[in-house]
Formats: structure tokens, C-alpha cells, sequence
């Protein structure tokens, strides 16, 4: 009887225990059974509390400090403060493009996914645009197109060989039949012509005389059955490497300047040897 009258009390205390741990809470439509936690479970809730909320005023103490650039409530900080600067960054994306658009473009080529023509029109396009971008880009400046695709990370070697280096796409064979090399002729006779004109008007501006160079050259190349090592395309590739190493808006001087005549008349003088030959 004892230890009935012992466990009734014991669970009479725990009854009574239960009944001060748990309220409940009475609302229109639901009731609610709150249970407090034990101690060291409401302890580690109160210690993760406080961290949030000190992190909450680190957090709103850093926003007041922030740049005025990241502050969305004021507006947005232009790159330039006149017309002469904004120019300058357009005329710098200009420049960027175009040594890109040769890169992917050398890249397509190598890649077969161009046609040969389409090819030789879009470089010789991109190789024209690339001395007047270059001119505007960085006129008179010390900065060479080197640092300025060293400054801007621009990964592209194929472009810089062929604009800084070659000054003319790449070398292409036309089909030797009778048609095809009519017209190449007359396209080299008439580029002769053009550039030896200018040389002895003393056009010796970079920016005039390497496009011109650059037409004669791509027009001895479509010459059928001419060796790599012919004297005519060695002299005007000579010069091309020379003038695409300089700035366009610099000039070749006048000792270069008749230097450049005698080579296009001997240049033409063995270029119409060769049409002897073929007859």
C-alpha cells in the first residue's frame, strides 16, 4: 500500500509539473499549446538573438559608409565630364572592336567556316578601318596599339599579326584560267600606277600609302604561278612591315620616299617580265 500511495504522489507531481510547464492559449479559431524549452536549448536561441542582431547593426552601420557610386539613391557617375573625353573612350571601343573582329575573323578563317572571298574582303575592310581607328584612337599620344592591348588584356595574337605585322590578309590562289588572270592583272597594273602616282606627289602620309600598298599587294598574290620568293611581293611586303610599325598620322621622309619609288619601278619592271613570260 505504501508504494501505491508512492507512485500515485510521484505522478501526481509530475501532473502537476506539466500542468505549470504548458499554457494554452485560446484564440476565435485554433488553440495553441506553448511549450517552454529547457534551459539550454533557450540558451543557445538567446546567444544566436543577440549575434543576429549585432550583425543587423554592422550591417546597417556599413550601408551609411558605403561609396557614393554604390548609394542607389543618388545617380549614376559618368566616364567623362565633356564631349572631348566621351569621343576619346568611342574612339577607343572603336579600336577594340576592330582588333577583336580581326581576331574572330582570323580565327573563322583558320577554321574553314568563311568562304576564301569572304574572307579577303572583311580583312581588307577591317585592315583599312584599323589605321583610321588607330589615328583617332590614340593620335598623337606615346601609347602604341601594343600597350594599348597590353592595358585592355587583349588576347588577341592573330590580329596583331596581321595588322601590326603582315598589313594584308592572308595570301590566296586564284584558278589559272584565262578570265582570272586578265583581271588580276589589270587590278596589279592599276595598283602600280596608283601607288608609284602618289609616291612621286609626295603622298607620303602612313595613312595614305599603306592602304595603297596593302591593294597592290593583295593583287600580286592572285598572281597564278608566281614563287613565295618573288622579288616583286618581298619589296612591298618589305614596306608594308615597315609603315604598319609606324603611327598613321606620321610620314616616311624623303630619302624613304624615293627609296619606295625606285622599288615599285624595279617592282613593276620584273612584274612585267613576268607577263612576258606567260605569253
Amino acid at each position: 500500500m505504501d508504494r501505491d500511495n508512492d507512485h500515485k504522489s510521484i505522478n501526481l507531481s509530475l501532473l502537476c509539473y506539466f500542468q505549470e510547464q504548458i499554457r494554452t492559449k485560446t484564440s476565435a479559431s485554433q488553440k495553441e499549446i506553448l511549450i517552454k524549452p529547457p534551459p539550454a536549448v533557450a540558451n543557445r536561441f538567446n546567444k544566436q538573438q543577440q549575434r543576429n542582431n549585432i550583425r543587423s547593426q554592422q550591417t546597417k552601420n556599413m550601408s551609411s559608409r558605403w561609396p557614393t557610386a554604390l548609394d542607389k539613391s543618388l545617380s549614376a557617375i559618368d566616364l567623362y565630364e565633356s564631349s572631348k573625353e566621351r569621343k576619346h573612350y568611342e574612339n577607343c571601343a572603336d579600336l577594340y572592336t576592330i582588333i577583336t573582329a580581326t581576331e574572330h575573323l582570323e580565327r573563322a578563317y583558320a577554321q574553314d567556316a568563311i568562304s576564301s572571298e569572304e574572307y579577303t574582303t572583311e580583312c581588307n575592310k577591317l585592315i583599312s578601318q584599323f589605321k583610321i581607328a588607330e589615328k583617332a584612337a590614340l593620335g598623337k599620344d606615346k601609347m602604341t596599339t601594343e600597350a594599348f592591348m597590353k592595358i585592355y588584356q587583349m588576347d588577341c595574337p592573330r590580329a596583331a599579326e596581321r595588322l601590326l605585322h603582315m598589313g594584308v590578309p592572308e595570301p590566296l590562289r586564284t584558278a589559272d584560267n584565262s578570265t582570272n588572270v586578265a583581271v588580276s592583272v589589270a587590278e596589279t597594273v592599276q595598283h602600280f600606277i596608283t601607288t608609284m602616282d602618289n609616291v612621286k606627289l609626295e603622298r607620303l602620309d602612313v595613312d595614305e600609302l599603306q592602304p595603297l600598298l596593302s591593294e597592290l599587294m593583295n593583287a600580286l598574290v592572285q598572281l597564278p604561278d608566281v614563287p613565295n620568293d618573288w622579288p616583286p611581293n618581298h619589296k612591298v611586303k618589305k614596306w608594308l612591315v615597315k609603315l604598319n610599325s609606324m603611327r598613321a598620322y606620321e610620314r616616311i621622309d624623303e630619302d624613304d620616299g624615293r627609296q619606295l619609288y625606285h622599288d615599285l619601278d624595279s617592282a613593276y619592271l620584273e612584274f612585267t617580265q613576268y607577263l612576258k613570260n606567260k605569253r
